[in-house]
Parts: structure tokens; sequence; C-alpha cells
């Protein structure tokens, strides 16, 4: 196991320079760990953390190849990236983590859902189709039984190409294009259990958390630890996401996102190779957070404590649907004196609808005081812009 990270010119590079990173650039600063960042924007919330921020499209080949050439080792904060780039980066000895294979399955929803088929990996009933005209032929035909949920098999991102399809008016709304559908799950609680496993094999769950969504957006809106749900179930769950780790040899986090269901079965919906917004309460919450869990990981370093100090609720602060442009806070200046409320502003220069802005997390001494100070919170503070849509 290498520890010479600290204080050396040993680089790591993160594609990705949104909120994620800029959590990440946290812990790299408190170890001084030599930081290199790739991102579209010039403006990205991580271009004040690193020691040097390169702006350059994930998706291309070439941005992506050139920028590893200069690291030692790379890591992601978004997995829609070049795993071209990335694989012919591993093959000239950069160290990348996740792996680029991994990437390949988690980036593509059909090759996600079938890989949990595939290991018995427990998940819902799907059907793979190639573009919208035969999931309407499907629906016609009753191969397809209403509700049911569509996902575009790439691309989708914070509730963006998904839907559920109630009806044959709801089929106009899907996207065009390889997509799955699954089986509408009647489900009573949405769970996520973080994985961190480094190289060595070391491997450390995160207790479950209980997530809320919003009704419209179909986005996170409440993140809740520990969820309200039995020891047999937490044990299940925190089982199954190792099991999804394992058997994608991941290096790193995996944020596993499940549904508890009406019959008490536990299923995975989907996964992400990052450090994810299930998660950010931890950084309040937990003797390790999960941005320096993932550093450690990455730089195979003995994994942290990921026991939890007290209950604690996560709300996102995402932009107003009324409003985008150059962006405005309002609300906040009474919650910063109110103890337990943590509130975190990710950079982002510009608003638009439901994006996401900020956080706020509140630790309290009971769930239901936590919950119910983080609505107050979530409430209280307005992201809008000057001008009105």
């Amino acid at each position: 196991m290498n520890k010479n990270y600290f204080s050396t010119d040993i680089t790591l590079g993160v594609l990705g320079g949104g909120q994620l990173g800029k959590m990440l650039l946290t812990e790299t600063r408190k170890y001084d760990i030599n930081t290199y960042v790739l991102d579209p924007s010039s403006q990205a919330p991580c271009r004040v953390g690193c020691n040097k921020f390169f702006q350059g499209k994930l998706n291309s080949f070439d941005d992506v190849y050139n920028f590893g050439k200069g690291v030692d080792i790379l890591t992601i904060e978004i997995e829609h990236v070049n795993v071209e780039a990335l694989e012919r980066l591993e093959k000239e000895g950069v160290k990348v983590h996740p792996k680029p294979s991994l990437l390949r399955i988690i980036q593509n929803k059909a090759r996600q859902k079938t890989f949990y088929q595939e290991h018995n990996i427990p998940t819902s009933n799907f059907t793979v189709f190639n573009t919208k005209q035969e999931v309407i032929a499907a629906a016609e035909t009753a191969k397809l039984q209403f509700p049911f949920v569509w996902k575009s098999a790439e691309g989708g991102y914070d509730g963006f190409g998904v839907s559920v399809v109630k009806s044959n008016a709801d089929l106009e709304t899907i996207g065009e294009g390889p997509c799955i559908v699954e089986d509408y799950v009647p489900f009573e609680k949405e769970l996520a259990v973080i994985v961190a496993r480094n190289t060595d094999g070391e491997i450390k769950t995160y207790p479950a958390v209980e997530m809320e969504f919003h009704p419209t957006a179909n986005q996170v809106e409440y993140v809740l630890c520990p969820a309200t749900i039995s020891d047999a179930h937490k044990k299940l769950a925190e089982k199954i996401a190792i099991d999804t780790a394992s058997a994608l040899n991941l290096t790193g986090l995996l944020a596993v996102e499940m549904f508890l269901t009406k019959d008490g079965q536990i299923l995975v919906n989907e996964a992400a190779p990052r450090t994810h917004n299930s998660g950010h309460l931890t950084i309040e919450n937990n003797y390790t957070n999960q941005f320096e869990q993932h550093l450690r990981a990455v730089l195979n370093l003995p994994l942290g404590s990921t026991q939890i100090k007290t209950p604690a609720v996560m709300a996102n602060l995402v932009g107003d649907a009324n409003y985008t442009g150059n962006v405005q806070y309002q609300g906040y200046t009474d919650l910063m004196a109110m103890p337990g409320v943590n509130i975190h502003i990710y950079g982002k220069k510009e608003t638009r609808p439901f994006r996401k802005m900020g956080h706020v997390t509140v630790i309290g001494s009971t769930l239901e005081d936590a919950r119910t100070l983080a609505e107050q919170a979530k409430n209280s503070i307005r992201v809008i812009s000057v001008k009105r849509d």
C-alpha cells in the first residue's frame, strides 16, 4: 500500500469540475494532494480548488486523453466521460479508478440492468428497446402493461431521461433512441447504500439512507439517515451493495440506489461509481465523509470509519422552477444562526429550473426533529435570478 501522496508531485486527475469535485477537493487540500481538473465550463465550481484547471470536453477522446497523460491517477466525479480515452490511458500505465470496463457497464442502463441480471443481483424485470416506435408497438399489442418506467439507455441524470408511463398519451412524451422499459415497482421506500473499496480489496459500507423524491422533478429532495427500516433490511441492503461493488470490481465509491418493495424485497434500481447526492450528509454526520473515503479508495489508503454521529437529514437546494439566469440566494441568513443547520453552496453562477445549486444538512437529536428543520430550511432558501422566466 503506497502512502507517499502527501506534499509530493504525484498528481490526481479529476474528470468533471462540478459540486462533487469541489467537495472532493476540500479533502485533497486537507492532505496537500496535487490535483488537476478537466471540465467543459470555464466557470466550473472546481476551478478555484485544484492545483491546475483545464477546460475541455469530457466526451472528447483527445481532451480526456491529453489531460490524462499529465496525471498519475485518474478518477471521475461524473460517469459520462470518454471511455475509449480511459482505456488507452490505462494501457499506457495511468491508474484509472473506477476502471473503464466498469464505466462501460454503468454508462448504459441496458448494459447495467443486464449485468445485474447475469450476476444474480436482484432488480426489477425489464425489456430493452432500440426505438420509441418499438415501445409504442409493444404497448399497443399489450406486450407492455401500464404503468411502466421508461429510461433512456444513455445520458439520463437527475430525473432527466426517466418517465413513468401510465397511458397511451404518456407514450408521446418519451424520448427517441435506445431505452429500457422496467416493471413499475410498488415500493415502500427508496434507499441508497454507498460502498467504498480500495485496490487492496478492503471494503466498507455506509449505513443505508432513505431518499424522498420530488413528485414532479423526479430527483432526490431529502435524504434521511439512518433509514427507517428494520435491522434485517439494513443488513440485506448493505449485502446487496457489497455484492454489486464486488461483481463490478470496483475501486472507489459506488452508490447503489434500491427499492424496498411492499412485499419486503430489496431490488437494485441503478448505481453510480462516484460520490453521490445521497452521501452529502456524511460531511457533517459520519466520521469519514464520502469525499475523503473516495480519495482514500482511489489512492489505496486505509478506509475510514463510516459510523454515523447523530441522526441527520439533507435537503437539496435547487433552482426555482420560474427562474433562469444569474443566481441569487434569498432567506438563508436566519438559518445560519440555527444550531445543526449546515448550508453548502456549490458555486454555480447560473440557475435554471431544478438545477442542483446547493444543499442543507441538518443534524439533530432525533430524525424527526432533523426532518422538520430540514424542510423549514429548504422552504426558507430561495434560489432565483434577477429576471423571472
